[in-house]
């Protein structure tokens, strides 16, 4: 496996065939864009109004150039660990590119952000500028050494909380209430649990880069079963808070599942390359259909609209 890493990596490296438009498409992460979307919808609940240019013009941002900072920021600085996983390169899983176009990624990040600051700062106000600076604490600390705390067990995973940034900025550009704080709660552990997934699936490169995540840290096995009770407290959390079935029971069943896969399925093994297609191809279909229920049902903004 690591043979073949290698050999793509040096592919990559070296006369790659990759387009720019490519390379650039798979910094934003469009194997997230789901996800990242029921973040910035989840705020809205049944309240999307399509016809408001706010409210295209933040889901645009929210995908595209927010994700040119979390996930090109994280390109820069994993260059020579994402040269030995095979995930990299591809729409699903990000970008591996040739280092002119990680020098050149440095400043298009900065660009992008430029018309976007400013329509903010027209319809939010200052206030939008604090939003940017807590941002880019979060970037730069996760990323940046001395510090670089994705390294720092378990700090990398706690520091995944950080998305609720989204929360936050799809509230102000679409003029409802923040959301209550049990829907955060959600979101931060929703967000943990699915950042352990993605070093789980890192594993065998992370080690051999001699990068140290909890997972590498824990073990795969530990991982698992760490994962499972992030979704079992995420399942007491919306049951209790929004009484949502539902939802719930999508979480129990992720909790049935890293349970029987932690103690019989692939235990401590890799996953193959087919197989993390799989799964991220089924959650992307769940988090669309999780998209779909909280546009039809509103439950994750019900105590906020209701004050529960």
């Amino acid at each position: 496996m690591a043979q073949t890493a290698t050999s793509l990596a040096g592919e990559v490296g070296s006369g790659s065939r990759q387009s720019d438009f490519a390379f650039l498409l798979q910094v934003c992460r469009p194997g997230l864009w789901t996800t990242t979307a029921l973040f910035y919808l989840m705020p809205l609940g049944r309240s999307i109004h399509l016809n408001s240019a706010k409210f295209w013009v933040g889901l645009v941002y929210v995908l595209i150039p927010l994700g040119f900072v979390l996930y090109g920021v994280n390109d820069i600085f994993d260059v020579e660990a994402d040269r030995l996983n095979p995930r990299k390169g591809t729409f699903l899983f990000g970008s591996l590119g040739r280092r002119e176009q990680l020098a050149a990624l440095r400043w298009q990040i900065v660009a992008l952000q430029i018309p976007f600051v400013a329509a903010f700062l027209v319809w939010i106000g200052a206030q939008v500028l604090l939003w940017f600076a807590a941002l880019l604490a979060a970037v730069g600390l996760y990323n940046v050494p001395p510090v670089g705390l994705k390294t720092r067990p378990p700090l990398d995973v706690l520091m995944q909380a950080s998305y609720l940034l989204v929360f936050v900025l799809s509230s102000w550009v679409n003029g409802v209430p923040q959301l209550p704080w049990q829907t955060f709660a959600f979101g931060a552990l929703f967000a943990m649990h699915s950042h352990l997934f993605g070093e789980v699936m890192d594993m065998v490169p992370d080690r051999e880069a001699g990068r140290i995540t909890t997972a590498v840290r824990i073990g795969t096995v530990r991982t698992k079963l760490l994962m499972a009770g992030f979704l079992s407290v995420e399942v007491v959390l919306v049951t209790e808070a929004f009484h949502d079935r539902v939802i719930s029971g999508f979480l129990a069943a992720g909790v049935l599942w890293f349970v029987a896969d932690a103690l019989w399925l692939w235990r401590n093994k890799p996953y193959s390359r087919t197989m993390m297609r799989l799964f991220m191809w089924m959650w992307n279909a769940a988090a669309l259909l999780l998209i779909v229920w909280d546009y039809t049902q509103g439950t994750l903004v019900r105590s906020a609209r209701w004050g529960w």
